[in-house]
């Protein structure tokens, strides 16, 4: 048994060859396309979409609550939000989670 742990801890303080990198390298690889990459194209997707707002566009918020814009302030981070005629909220724009298809015009396609 002592004869095993011997090779064991030879075999281990021996020189380490560049492929042994390779599996570590790979795993890191995985790592970026399967977890880093589709988030930052998601937070871009959504911060183009902030920035693409305007009044009258029917948008969805985070919080379930569908209705339209009624006022865009370009040097302000928020936006006046209608959901109901005469219901107005301002909210900020990181609460819009998309545009949705106008419910009065359902055949115009949203971009």
């Amino acid at each position: 048994m002592f004869h095993v742990i011997s090779v064991l801890a030879a075999s281990s303080s021996s020189s380490s060859s560049p492929l042994s990198f390779l599996p570590i390298v790979a795993i890191f690889g995985a790592m970026y396309f399967v977890l880093i990459r589709p988030q930052r194209k998601r937070a871009k997707e959504q911060k183009d979409l902030q920035g693409a707002l305007a009044e009258g566009d029917h948008v969805l918020l985070n919080s379930g609550i569908y209705g339209y814009i009624s006022q865009i302030e370009d040097d302000k981070p928020y936006i006046w939000f209608e959901a109901n005629t005469g219901v107005e909220f301002r909210i900020n724009r990181s609460a819009v989670a998309g545009k949705t298809p106008d419910p009065a015009n359902p055949s115009a396609e949203q971009k």
